[in-house]
């Protein structure tokens, strides 16, 4: 049980660390718009996403606890 709270600690602490360094990110969304026989019209979207600092931090809290947590039971 503590072996996995420290992977879901360390994982969750990562992900925090990740969101802070790279704070927003762009995806592609590429769809049809009209198939003619064989010819395909496609419009590409770009959305850009935004991850909130409190919400990283948030995750960096969390996975500390979680990984002392760990090592506490195991101690």
């Amino acid at each position: 049980m503590s072996r996995s709270l420290l992977i879901a600690g360390a994982i969750i602490l990562l992900l925090g660390i990740a969101g802070l360094a790279v704070p927003y990110f762009t995806t592609e969304d590429t769809r049809n718009v009209a198939n003619v026989g064989p010819l395909h019209v496609q419009a590409t979207e770009q959305k850009s996403h935004v991850i909130p600092p409190l919400l990283s931090e948030a995750a960096i809290v969390v996975g500390g606890v979680l990984m002392g947590a760990a090592f506490f039971r195991r101690g």
